[in-house]
Order: structure tokens, then sequence, then C-alpha cells
């Protein structure tokens, strides 16, 4: 492999907050507690988590026996048994796709992976674990996934099945439907290792979340990857008094992410969830959907709560808590936080969005853990294939070229297969252009510095129009040429697709079941913990 790094700087739709976290800038430190240089902290961070040995045991317990029904591998079970003698643990997510989901999903256990290798290495024993986001109840954003398929746009693949509406999506379970997707994808995916591991967890009767577990299961068999499904009622129980507290402190709480969340405005940020005097941490499954828990006007601290039409005084609502805790959910914000009282987490690894949510998740985390989680940028990166790339290299184009869109690509690609005699003649033009204006400007600057503008004008508006004309050129050649269409649709369709990064649209099985698992040992050997940059990767 071969790998060529972009600073996110480079990478579309990046945000602002997230580049300042990754320059760790003064007006982030206090939004973050920790550098994005995990080299520098992790002995001191280690020193920093507080975890009850009775609750480490539960969780060993639990955890092993969810992951034992998943056919949990040796290293699996043996990184469980880590946990239970005193490991913290490298923590990352996501919800449960279709499939396995995006390929950033497979960069987020790699990336869990690598920290906790890093961190045993450095004298801090730590284990991988993978939180899938079962009750998220998001169900169009994982019924779904995209099968590279061959020179064309990846396939998008929808399974009908269905729950109740706002129903947690872990919980959903296949029908005979998925039969049919599932040969399908094998069709497109040929026949591979992965394939059979998709026959096997995608059948009637399994959910999105035990499917995906199942997957995951033997996709990281070798790394000691340990899944956690936090939908189980035991997970729950456990987790009781940060619900407790969630209401208890609803209003300090509340007040404290309006507090961060002008911060954010007043330092130019976005925030990723708006925050209301109404606000709570909680949402209550009724009647199989998820119904957020709201403060009402008067305020927590005459206990007064709603959840849909429902009223419920604060003794009410705890009542309930402590009766039925399998019944509420964390929201977006408490979610990290019950994942860290859970479990003796000391790294959590994600996306830029999640990055953003941790600048507000962190009062939550102050308020009821009284530490703040240090988050780390997962991998990210692009995979270059043979065929992408030769075209790359044939007409002198780099990734950032196909970010600008197909249009452009194919522009770019048009202009560069001119007859080599008019690509000299343009060459010719811009470089004669730039010289005389050059010239004219230095001479009518001694005349009347007044007029340097003037010049510097007339510049840039010949330099426009030579453009405007090599364009004009360009696209006769791209109407006559089919050739120079192909070429472009292929590279935006495998490095681009739909205008977004391929991590983040086309599935991870696609490039496992081409390269096999020796890509995600080629890929773990390419993450440095201390290299933040988007990497364009060449595959063989």
């Amino acid at each position: 492999m071969k790998a060529e790094c972009l600073p996110f700087q480079q990478i579309p739709h990046t945000t602002r907050l997230f580049l300042d976290y990754l320059a760790y800038t003064p007006s982030v430190r206090g939004m973050y507690p920790r550098s994005p240089i995990f080299s520098e902290w992790v002995k001191d961070e280690a020193q920093h988590v507080v975890y009850d040995d009775v609750r480490r045991g539960k969780i060993s317990e639990i955890l092993e026996r969810q992951n034992r029904g998943w056919n949990a591998s040796a290293e699996t079970l043996r990184s469980i048994e880590r946990l239970r003698r005193g490991a913290l643990a490298a923590v990352t997510g996501q919800q449960v796709g279709l499939f396995g989901g995006p390929l950033f999903s497979i960069f987020k256990a790699l990336t869990a992976v690598k920290l906790a290798a890093e961190a045993t290495a450095a004298g801090v024993d730590c284990v991988p674990i993978f939180w899938l986001a079962t009750e998220d109840h998001d169900l169009a954003e994982v019924n779904h996934v995209a099968l590279a398929h061959d020179d064309e746009l990846p396939e998008t693949l929808t399974v009908e099945s269905r729950g109740v509406d706002d129903a947690p999506v872990g919980a959903i379970k296949f029908g005979p439907e998925i039969e049919s997707l599932v040969e399908h994808a094998a069709d497109l995916l040929g026949d591979s290792e992965v394939t059979k591991w998709l026959r096997a967890a995608y059948r009637p009767g399994e959910t999105f979340g035990s499917a995906f577990a199942l997957l995951f299961a033997r996709l990281f068999a070798e790394w000691g990857v340990i899944l956690l499904d936090p939908a189980e009622k035991d997970f729950h129980d456990l987790a009781k008094p940060l619900f407790h507290a969630a209401i208890e402190r609803a209003s300090e709480i509340d007040e404290a992410l309006l507090a961060r969340g002008k911060a954010l405005d007043a330092a130019g940020y976005h925030q990723q969830v708006k925050v209301t005097p109404a606000t709570t941490l909680l949402f209550e499954v009724k009647n199989g959907a998820r119904t957020a828990v709201r403060r009402k006007s008067n305020g927590a601290g005459r206990g007064d709560f709603a959840v849909g039409e429902q009223r419920l005084m604060t003794k009410e609502l705890l009542g309930l808590i402590e009766q039925a805790p399998e019944k509420f959910n964390p929201n977006v914000l408490l979610r990290p936080v019950v994942q860290d009282f859970l479990l003796p987490t000391l790294v959590y690894t994600g996306g830029a969005a999640e990055v953003a949510y941790f600048a507000q998740a962190a009062v939550v985390y102050e308020k009821l853990l009284g530490r703040v989680t240090p988050i780390l940028p997962r991998f990210s990166a692009t995979l270059l294939e043979p065929k992408p790339e030769r075209i790359l290299t044939r007409y002198q184009l780099g990734l950032t070229d196909v970010f600008l869109g197909p249009e452009k690509v194919r522009e770019a690609i048009a202009a560069k297969s001119l007859p080599p005699d008019l690509r000299t003649r343009f060459s010719e033009a811009y470089a004669s252009a730039e010289k005389s204006m050059a010239a004219v400007r230095d001479s009518v600057g001694k005349l009347d510095s007044t007029l340097v503008e003037a010049a510097d004008r007339t510049r840039t508006s010949m330099w426009y129009k030579i453009n405007r004309l090599h364009m004009r050129a360009a696209r006769a050649e791209l109407f006559r040429n089919e050739v120079i269409a192909r070429h472009a649709d292929t590279v935006s369709h495998a490095l681009f697709p739909n205008k977004a990064l391929q991590e983040r649209t086309v599935a991870g099985v696609s490039f496992v079941a081409r390269y096999g698992n020796e890509l995600l040992l080629n890929l773990y050997s390419m993450i440095s913990l201390d290299c933040h940059d988007h990497q364009v990767i060449g595959l063989q």
C-alpha cells in the first residue's frame, strides 16, 4: 500500500470546529480536556479513570454472554478477561447499518484497536470496545447500503423490514425479505468469505443489531474487538443512577448546556444539538417508540415533566425509571456519558460530527461523572483502486480535483485530452498574456502608481477569457469523445460518489470482499495516531 495525506482543510464540508480541534487552538481548549495527540497524555489520563470493581465484574459477565452469543473469537474472549482483571477501554461506536454500514465503520473499529494497542505498549493495559448504537431510532439511516459496482455508481440496496415508527432500530427484525437482498449483495460482491459471513448473519429472525454484531464478530475475530449492545435490560439496570441524575438535575444540566451553546455560537462554531429550556437527556420507549421526556415551563424544581401527553411529577418519573429502566434511553448528549459510566473508558474515537457532539456533551460529563472522556478523531481515508488510480495518473489529477464534482472532473480530463498542438497554443496564450501584462504593469506603475490596480484587473480579465475559451474547447472535446466521459465517471463514482466522501457512502464489505481480510491488516498498518490528515491509500 502507498498513501498520500490530505489536510482536512482540503476535505469538503469540514467544519471550523473540527479544524480548530485538530489544531487544538485556544478557542477549543475549554471544550476538550485533551489534545488530539494521544501519546502526550495516555499515561496521565489513565490515572483519572475511576471505575467500580463491582460494576467491572457485572459488565464483564454481560459482555462475555453477549459476545459468546455472536460467536466471539478466542481473542475477543481474552480481551474480555483482560477487562475483567482491570484493563481500561478504547471505545468507538456506530449505528447498526445494513451489511455493516459504510467503510468508516471499519475505520472506527481499527482505530480503537490501534489506540488500545498503543496504550498497552505504553504500560496502560487497554482493550478495544465497539458500542453498537442499537437504541438509535433513525431507521432511514441504517436500512440501506451502497455496494461498489464495476465502474458505475455504487448500487444502493434497501431492506423493507420495519418496526413501529421511531422504534429503536436495533430491535427491528428481518423477515424473509432479507434473503433475496443478501443474494443480490452476493451477486454484486462475488464469491468471497465476506459473502458467506453476510449469509450467516443476515437471516430472517435476526435484527439490525444482532446481524451487525455477527458480521463484525467475524470481521474482527483476530483483533480482539469486544462488541456491546446497550439495549439489554442488564445495562439499563446498571445505568439507573445516571438516568435518575439526568432527571433530578435536569434544570442544572440544561442551564449548563444552554451556556455551552452560547459559547459555541460566540466562537463562531455550530451546535450539533439545539437545546431549549424544555430539554432533558432521556427518552421513554412508549408502545415501542421513543418519546422525548420534556421539562415543563415551570421547571424541574416543581417536578413537572411531560412524556408525550402524559404529565409526571419528578417522584413519579423517578419511580418509572427505578421500576423499568429498560424503557428509558439516553439522547445523543447523554449516550456517551452512559457509555463511560458503564465502561472504564480511557478514550473514545469518532468522526468529525462526534467530535462536535463532545463539545456539548462535555458539560454533561462534568455534571454527572466529574471527568470528561477525551475524544480522538478516527482514521479517515479514501481507498484508491488500480483503475481509478491509472485514470488520475494519466490525466495528472488528484483527489482534490475529484472533490470539485463530476462536471469539473469531466472538464479537467477533457482539457488534458485536447490535441497536443491545441494544448500547446493555450499554454502559450496563458504565458504570453502573463508576460505581456507583467511588462505593462511595470511600465504603467512608473508612469502612475494608481494604474497598477487597473493593470492587475486587465490581466485577470485576460486570463479569465483565455480560460473560458479553453473550457469551451474542452467541452467540445468531451462531447465528441466518449472515453473522456467514461473515465471521468469512473473516478467520480469510485472516489466521490454522489458528491460525498467514499468512506461515508460505500460499504466496507465491498472492499473486504475484493481484497480479503488482508485489507484490514494493511489499513491498520497505515494508522498513525499522531497524524490526523485524510489519507488517500492506493490498493494493489
